[in-house]
């Protein structure tokens, strides 16, 4: 099996790399000589806002003066950002992948709270964790609604959450870490939904009534516990801690590493949990860990 995963793995590479083949390799290298780094966000949570405001868009600032270049943002949406930065259009199956075609190249760098999933580091290399995260099951705090009681054991509590779903309305975005096929929620009896919007739209839709169920993220949890307090509760996690990274294309080694002792240098002053604490305040409970640099 792992055999052939690897072999996958190599063709799908090479899928890409013919693919192309025709185009400029685009590295360290050529930013610089473009002189300008685009930056492929999609707005969502704090990471990135509508007028290429938030966490991500100051990192990758940062990132830009640092390699000497000018700052670009390039708004991009969930089912193209990855073509935007590989130039194919990919179609997850599991933890598959199929190439669609070809696409123009929007940009260099992902960087929006991206979760790293099996099928999307067939198509992407990611940097070193940049955000901890793990999807959570939210409800309204009307109603009979309560969280679970942690067990300090995860697999208990995922099991624990999923108990509460069957016969429930529970709703995901397909093709994302928010999509209820990738921990098997249909599997307890719920009624699986998926949303075509934003995924700041999903906690609205359960405080509204339309919902029984959302799935979130930590950090588009966080955004909703502090934007409606009291409206929203954290009923568990239905998946195991996750992390987030800032994506390359497979070809660019370079950036990639100039981007990793960059993050490493923030860290390590300091300016990095600085950057967290002010758009993520309640991020440090919890993750201390993440926060004080020991993940």
């Amino acid at each position: 099996m792992l055999k052939r995963i690897c072999l996958i793995t190599m063709l799908l590479a090479g899928s890409l790399a013919c693919a192309n083949a025709g185009e400029e390799r685009i590295d360290l290298d050529t930013v610089r000589k473009n002189g300008v780094l685009r930056h492929l966000g999609v707005p969502y949570a704090n990471f990135v806002s509508g007028d290429g405001q938030g966490m991500s868009c100051d990192l990758i600032r940062l990132f830009a003066q640092r390699i000497g270049v000018d700052y670009q943002y390039v708004e991009t949406s969930w089912s193209n950002v990855i073509g935007d930065l590989v130039g194919q259009k990919v179609s997850p199956d599991g933890e598959n992948i199929h190439l669609l075609g070809e696409t123009p190249v929007r940009g260099d760098i992902i960087s929006n709270g991206l979760t790293v999933l099996p099928w999307r580091q067939k198509v992407l290399n990611y940097s070193k964790p940049t955000f901890p995260t793990g999807v959570w099951l939210i409800a309204s705090s009307t109603g009979e609604n309560r969280p679970i009681v942690p067990s300090g054991n995860m697999d208990e509590d995922i099991s624990n959450v999923k108990k509460k779903l069957k016969g429930k309305s529970v709703v995901g975005i397909k093709n994302t870490c928010l999509d209820p096929s990738l921990y098997d929620i249909s599997a307890t009896g719920a009624d699986v939904r998926y949303f075509q919007g934003s995924m700041n739209d999903l906690a609205p839709m359960v405080i509204g009534g339309d919902i029984d169920y959302a799935l979130l993220d930590v950090p588009d949890a966080l955004v909703a516990l502090e934007k409606w307090p009291g409206k929203t509760i954290v009923i568990g996690p239905v998946s195991q801690p996750q992390l987030m990274g800032v994506a390359f294309r497979k070809e660019s080694l370079e950036l990639q590493a100039a981007f990793d002792s960059f993050l490493t240098e923030l860290k390590a002053n300091g300016e990095y949990a600085e950057l967290m604490k002010q758009y993520y305040p309640g991020l440090s409970y919890y993750f201390p860990d993440f926060i004080s640099g020991q993940d």
